[in-house]
């Protein structure tokens, strides 16, 4: 389990009650050349927030709890109190705005190794198997950030498990990851990827449903100029 298959994970407690299609999952990760970095992770639902805001005055819709403001709080906050007890982890910030529906969850890492089991170990605290089926990797030497995924094969047996309204909250959902960087980038393997004018910044853009159903691959080896 990776982070973003733990903010998709997230973003689908608190949506499939609150039964929005319209939702993005956005990974940001800025590597210095030293090897040190940070993280933002972004659950956004501003597209559907009218629709958002009129479900949260409800207590339960299709048979799910509604979260609560609070609710969202609490776990954001207990997120963040993990991430400050893990190795490597400093300056944790969360924010919460329900005017747009827009949460985030950002920190620094000493090495952009200490990110690989966080949501594991997240997950493992809520008694929620997981699977590390990516990692992320920094050689300062030859200046190459990789990230290797690999497809969970149970994510489509849960989704097909749901039933079809369940379904809808995925149409028109995305997986956004953007990765910064201090040098230029010479070279990126994923041809999925876009490389910004300055050439220090790569994106990659995926329906969550292509996620679910394996149909794209969002590894990516990605040099630097040295």
């Amino acid at each position: 389990m990776n982070l973003r298959q733990f903010y998709i994970l997230v973003a689908v407690a608190f949506i499939i009650p609150i039964l929005s299609s319209c939702f993005q999952v956005v990974e940001e990760i800025t590597m210095r050349n030293d090897g040190t970095g940070d993280v933002m992770l972004t659950i956004n639902l501003s597209q559907s927030k009218t629709k958002v805001a009129s479900v949260m005055l409800l207590d339960s819709v299709q048979g799910y709890k509604v979260p609560s403001k609070q609710k969202i709080q609490k776990e954001l906050g207990e997120a963040a109190a993990y991430l400050r007890k893990s190795e490597g982890i400093t300056n944790v910030k969360t924010t919460s705005d329900f005017n747009n529906y827009i949460a985030t969850i950002s920190f620094s890492f000493k090495d952009v190794s200490n990110i690989n089991n966080i949501t594991k170990n997240i997950l493992a605290q809520q008694k929620i198997k997981a699977t590390n089926t990516s990692s992320y990797t920094y050689n300062k030497t030859t200046k190459t950030f990789n990230r290797k995924y690999q497809a969970v094969a149970s994510a489509k047996t849960e989704y097909n498990k749901l039933k079809s309204k369940d379904k809808a909250v995925f149409n028109g959902a995305m997986y956004t990851s953007i990765y910064r960087f201090e040098s230029p980038v010479t070279s990126t393997s994923n041809s999925a990827s876009n490389l910004s004018k300055s050439k220090k910044a790569v994106m990659l853009k995926a329906s969550v449903m292509d996620l679910i159903n394996g149909k794209i691959n969002v590894s990516n080896q990605i040099q630097l100029s040295k």
